[in-house]
C-alpha cells in the first residue's frame, strides 16, 4: 500500500473623483442585450462638460466623446486578474476604436450589470470573458454602424463605402474622414440596430494580439489608481478592531482606559456581531496608525461559551473516520467492489489538506457612509447583487437605497465574494454604532494583516482517501475516492442539495474507468469557509494527478502516456498534455545539474472552470533536502485568448499562487485559535524561488 500525506510547512494622498453612476432605464439581459438612453451623473458630466462638445452613449457599455475618447462600462471587477483589458478589447475591436483612445471605468451596483450565467451582479467562476463575450462585442459593433450611419447621413455616401479603423471613419475613397468624437453628436441621433452584424475571427485586429498594453498597468504604477485604502473623504475616521481570539466567541468587557489616553483616539465602539460576521471592539481615530496603536491598548475579556474550539490535528483525525464510511454519492458507474476485487494490482493513498488564507495584498477593508435612509460604499467590490442584499436586509431598506462605488481591489481570490458581506455588514455596524454618537462622517474599516490571516473564511480543510485498481495490462479498472471538507456554498444562493459541487468539482479528471465510486462527507465545522481561488480543483486535482503517478509507477509506465491512454485522444486534455510533453522535450532526458543536486520532473493535467492545462514540473533536491522548482512548462486551453499576454500573466501568478500553497503554506488552529498572523509564518512564494514558466495557448 502506498500512502502520501500532503506536507505543508507552518508556516501622496489620493482624492476620490465623483462616483460613476448611471439612472435607470430599460436593460435588456442576456447575451446581446444593452441599456438605451443611458445618462452619467451630473457630477461626472459637469467635470467632463469642458473637454467635450457631445456625447455618443448607444448603450450601457460604451460612452464616446466630444474629444474621441471611448469609455468602457466594466461590469466585472478589476483585481489583478485583466478584466478591464478583456472587456475594453471586446468592445474597442468590434469599435474599431483607437486603443490608446479608450478608457474603462467599473460599473456601480446594479442588477443590470448582471452576471447573466448567475443571474447577479459577481465577478467570480471565471466567467468574465465568456459571459461578456457576445454582450461587449455586440455593444460595440451597435455604435459603429450608429457612427457608420452618422457618416453615410453627413457624407450622402452609403454605408457600404465607409470605413472604421482606429478610430477614424472614412469614405473607401478617401475623400471624407473623421474621429469618432466629431460624429458623436449626429452618431446619438441614429436608430440602435437590434442585432448589429459581428466579425469574423480571421478580422480581428486586437482580439488574441500581443499587442495591447493593459488598461490598469499604467496608473498602479504611478500611483494614480484608487483602491479602498486610498480613499479619503470629509469628515471620514478610520476604525480598526479587535475581533475575538475564537470564531463564535462574544465580548464580555473591556476596558479601554489605556486606549481612550492614547492622543488621537477618537472613539472606541463595541459592537455585536450578525449573520455572517462577528463582533468585536473598534477603535476610531483620524489616522490608521493611532487607530491601531489605541486597539492594541485594550483590554477585552472574551465570552467564549459558544466558540469554536476545532482544532487541526482532531479534525484530521475526524476526517479520517468519517473517511471510514461511506458519503453521499458523487460519480457512480460500474461495481466498485466488483472491480476492486478484480484489480491485479491495488493502490492506495490518502492526501491531506490544511485551511488556506487568501493573503490578498490588499487585506480587507470598506469605506461607509450611513444616510437616513441606506447608506453609500466604496469598496472592491466582487460581489455586489449579494452584497447589496445582504446590507439593506441588515438596514431594513431597498437594495436600490444601497450605492456601491466599485474600486480597484488588490487581489481577492474569492474574499471579496463574500457569501455573507461579513466585513461589509461590519463596517455598516461599526458606522451606525459612531452615528448613535454623534459621528456623521464615514467610517474607512481596515483590518491590519493579522486579522487578515486570523479573521476566518478560509479555503476548507480537507481530506482525500483513494484505493485504485489496475488489471493485469496496467490499464486503469477501479476508482475509489471519498472525500471529506466543509461546504462552502452552504448557506448561499449557490447551495446544491447534497452534495456540494465545490468540494467534488474535477475529483476523477476525465480519465475513462470501468468501476468508479467518487463520495464526499460534509461536516459542520465551527472554522468560516469560502471559496479560493480555483475553489474545489485546488486540491481534487492534485489527489486525482498524484494517484494517476502512483498509478502509472506501479504499472512501470511513464506518466505522460499512461494518462493518454485513459483520455479520449481528441479530448482537449489529450490535446494540452500532448503539447505541454512536447514543449517541455518529456522524450529527452533532463539535464543533470550542475552540483550534486538530484532532479526531476512531473506532469498534471487538470480541467477547470472550461479550461483545460497541462505542465510539467522539473524540480531540484539538493543534498540537504532542499526543494526547489527550476522550471515549469504550462499548455493552456481557454478557448478564444482575448488578451494572449494576459492569460499568460494568469497562467504565471496562478504557478507562484499554487507553489506558494503547496511548498509553505499552512493554516493551523490549536484550541480553535489559529497560529499564522502574517507573512512571516504564513509565506509567499519569494521572487527568487519563482521558476521559469513557459506557457503556450492552444489556438
Amino acid at each position: 500500500m502506498v500512502m502520501r500525506m500532503m506536507k505543508q510547512a507552518p508556516v501622496s494622498p489620493k482624492t476620490l473623483a465623483a462616483p460613476f453612476k448611471l439612472n435607470r432605464r430599460e436593460f435588456l439581459q442576456g447575451a446581446g442585450g444593452f441599456a438605451l438612453g443611458i445618462r452619467f451623473g451630473p457630477a461626472l458630466a459637469a467635470a467632463e462638460s469642458a473637454t467635450q462638445t457631445s456625447v455618443f452613449e448607444p448603450n450601457a457599455f460604451v460612452r464616446i466623446g466630444g474629444d474621441n475618447v471611448v469609455t468602457v462600462v466594466a461590469k466585472h471587477l478589476e483585481m489583478g486578474q485583466g478584466t478591464f483589458t478583456g472587456l475594453a478589447t471586446l468592445i474597442a475591436e468590434e469599435l474599431d476604436a483607437d486603443w490608446s483612445k479608450v478608457k474603462v471605468v467599473a460599473a456601480p451596483a446594479d442588477i443590470r450589470y448582471a452576471n447573466t450565467l448567475m443571474n447577479a451582479q459577481l465577478t467570480g467562476g471565471s466567467t468574465a470573458m465568456a459571459e461578456a463575450h457576445l454582450q461587449m462585442r455586440t455593444a460595440g459593433a451597435a455604435a459603429r454602424a450608429m457612427l457608420v450611419s452618422a457618416a453615410s447621413e453627413k457624407w450622402g455616401v452609403a454605408a457600404d463605402q465607409i470605413r472604421v479603423s482606429k478610430g477614424l471613419v472614412s469614405t473607401a475613397d478617401g475623400k471624407h474622414q473623421a474621429a469618432f468624437g466629431a460624429l458623436a453628436e449626429l452618431a446619438a441621433q441614429q436608430s440602435v440596430p437590434e442585432k448589429p452584424a459581428l466579425k469574423s475571427p480571421g478580422d480581428f485586429t486586437l482580439i488574441g494580439h500581443n499587442k495591447l498594453p493593459r488598461k490598469d498597468s499604467a496608473s498602479k504604477v504611478n500611483g494614480e489608481a484608487v483602491f479602498t485604502q486610498d480613499i479619503q473623504l470629509p469628515d471620514m475616521l478610520v476604525a480598526v478592531v479587535a475581533h475575538p481570539p475564537r470564531f463564535g466567541a462574544k465580548l464580555k468587557s473591556v476596558d479601554d482606559s489605556k486606549a481612550r489616553a492614547i492622543k488621537g483616539v477618537t472613539e472606541i465602539l463595541a459592537y455585536e456581531g450578525g449573520d455572517g460576521y462577528f463582533g468585536g471592539v473598534a477603535v476610531l481615530s483620524r489616522n490608521t496608525w493611532i487607530a491601531q496603536q489605541g486597539r492594541d491598548a485594550l483590554n477585552i475579556e472574551w465570552d467564549q461559551t459558544d466558540a469554536s474550539h476545532a482544532d487541526s490535528a482532531e479534525l484530521f483525525k475526524l476526517y479520517g473516520e468519517l473517511a471510514d464510511q461511506p458519503g453521499a454519492a458523487y460519480r457512480e458507474s460500474g461495481d466498485i467492489n466488483q472491480g476492486i476485487s478484480e484489480s491485479d494490482t491495488l493502490i492506495e493513498a490518502q492526501y491531506a489538506f490544511p485551511y488556506l488564507a487568501h493573503a490578498c495584498m490588499e487585506p480587507l477593508n470598506c469605506v461607509v457612509q450611513m444616510k437616513d435612509q441606506g447608506c453609500e460604499i466604496w469598496n472592491g467590490e466582487q460581489g455586489h447583487s449579494l452584497d447589496q442584499n445582504r446590507i439593506a436586509d441588515a438596514l431594513g431598506v431597498r437594495p436600490d437605497q444601497i450605492t456601491i462605488n466599485t474600486l480597484f481591489a488588490g487581489g481577492s481570490f474569492g474574499r471579496r465574494a463574500s457569501k455573507k458581506a461579513d466585513y461589509l455588514l461590519e463596517a455598516i455596524s461599526i458606522a451606525k454604532a459612531a452615528r448613535e454618537k454623534g459621528h456623521h462622517g464615514p467610517i474607512k474599516l481596515v483590518w491590519m494583516r493579522q486579522e487578515d490571516t486570523r479573521g476566518g473564511y478560509y479555503r476548507p480543510l480537507y481530506l482525500h482517501r483513494l484505493k485504485a485498481g489496475l488489471d493485469r495490462d496496467g490499464r486503469l479498472l477501479a476508482w475509489s475516492q471519498r472525500i471529506v471538507g466543509q461546504s462552502v456554498t452552504a448557506g448561499t444562493p449557490f447551495a446544491s442539495q447534497g452534495v456540494d459541487h465545490t468540494s467534488v468539482e474535477g475529483a476523477g479528471g476525465a480519465y475513462a474507468v470501468k468501476h468508479q465510486q467518487i463520495d464526499l462527507h460534509t461536516p459542520a465545522v465551527g472554522v468560516p469557509v469560502l471559496w479560493w481561488r480555483s475553489v474545489g480543483h485546488t486540491h481534487t486535482g492534485y489527489a486525482t494527478e498524484c494517484m494517476m503517478d502512483e498509478l502509472a509507477h506501479a504499472a512501470e509506465q511513464d506518466p505522460v502516456a499512461f494518462r493518454l491512454k485513459h483520455l479520449d485522444a481528441t479530448s482537449r486534455e489529450a490535446g494540452v498534455l500532448r503539447l505541454v510533453a512536447e514543449k517541455a522535450g518529456w522524450d529527452q532526458p533532463l539535464a543533470a545539474a550542475s552540483d550534486k543536486s538530484r532532479r526531476g520532473r512531473g506532469v498534471a493535467v487538470v480541467k477547470s472552470f472550461n479550461s483545460y492545462v497541462a505542465q510539467v514540473a522539473e524540480v531540484s533536491i539538493a543534498e540537504n533536502g532542499d526543494l526547489n522548482v527550476d522550471r515549469v512548462v504550462c499548455a493552456v486551453d481557454c478557448g478564444l485568448a482575448i488578451n494572449p499576454d494576459v492569460v499568460r500573466a494568469q497562467m504565471e501568478g496562478g504557478i507562484g499562487f499554487g507553489l506558494s500553497a503547496v511548498l509553505h503554506q499552512s493554516l493551523t488552529l490549536e484550541d480553535g485559535v489559529v497560529q499564522q498572523s502574517n507573512f512571516h509564518d504564513y509565506r509567499m512564494l519569494r521572487i527568487s524561488e519563482m521558476p521559469q514558466i513557459d506557457v503556450h495557448i492552444m489556438p
